[in-house]
């Protein structure tokens, strides 16, 4: 599919649910003249625990609709789940710049002093072929551990990041890592950056932590300048925001809580 690009046309990002935020951030200070269309997708959330063919299916109908209807130059899947299973999808449907996530196991196995590296990632992205080839080409370099964390993105998206029940899970989830000798933890979701600070509670002073939204941002950047897709005008916070139903109105409550602004969270129509 052909798409006409126009510099001055938004950039599109969506996630499973409120994750994505923390790309937006960091696509937002790398690229401040861009204007930015946000999709939480939390009527289908999480995606790490759906079958493959409905996140294409999703991806796929998210990605037409921030094109077709919202005349998008770029799309940004912050999500990592979706990158594994619809980015090769996505990339072979259109020809606009698909930027997609990787977990930060490279950065982080240049950092590690022990040799060994934890992966927090849902069960969707680790069991992916994309995350097989990711920690294949680190085989015999550094010993790199896998935790899936069945149930973490549906208590980040409940909002309470002061609830006994997540910390409880997050100690379950980080503190094997740990123990097993990883220094460097990898944040293989978009959803665990907004929980960092506990993370690195749990884990303690000698661990670091590591994802990978700044570099997706740099890339995203570096694609568009590639291309003469990147916008001149001055900074822009004319950016729109959509939430699928039946989860809408807590997602927009939870957007508008997180941004710290009082945006309009308009219902994905999709």
């Amino acid at each position: 599919m052909t798409e006409p690009f126009k510099a001055d046309g938004p950039i599109g990002v969506f996630d499973s649910g409120v994750g994505g935020l923390t790309v937006l951030a960091e696509v937002r200070r790398a690229l401040p003249a861009e204007q930015l269309c946000y999709v939480a997708d939390g009527g289908h959330a999480p995606y790490g625990d759906r079958p493959d063919r409905l996140v294409r299916e999703r991806a796929e109908a998210i990605t037409d609709f921030l094109i077709q209807q919202q005349g998008a130059k770029a799309i940004v899947i912050a999500c990592n789940t979706a990158t594994g299973i619809a980015s090769a999808h996505l990339r072979a449907r259109h020809t606009l710049p698909i930027i997609a996530m990787e977990p930060a196991v490279k950065p982080a196995a240049a950092r590690t002093s022990t040799g060994v590296i934890g992966v927090l990632a849902t069960s969707g992205t680790l069991k992916s072929e994309k995350f097989e080839a990711l920690r294949g080409r680190f085989h015999g370099a550094v010993q790199v551990l896998t935790q899936p964390c069945p149930g973490l993105v549906e208590l980040i998206e409940a909002g309470d990041f002061e609830a006994d029940a997540l910390r409880a899970l997050l100690a379950d989830l980080v503190r094997p890592l740990v123990e097993r000798g990883a220094d460097t933890l990898v944040l293989g979701c978009t959803h665990y950056p907004l929980v960092r600070g506990l993370i690195a509670d749990i884990a303690g002073p000698g661990v670091e932590i590591t994802d990978t939204g700044a570099a997706v941002a740099r890339h995203l950047r570096h694609r568009l300048a590639e291309m003469g897709l990147l916008r001149t005008a001055a900074p822009s916070d004319d950016h729109r925001y959509w939430a699928s139903a039946p989860a809408h109105e807590a997602s927009a409550a939870l957007i508008r809580r997180l941004l710290g602004e009082p945006v309009t969270v308009e219902t994905l129509p999709c």
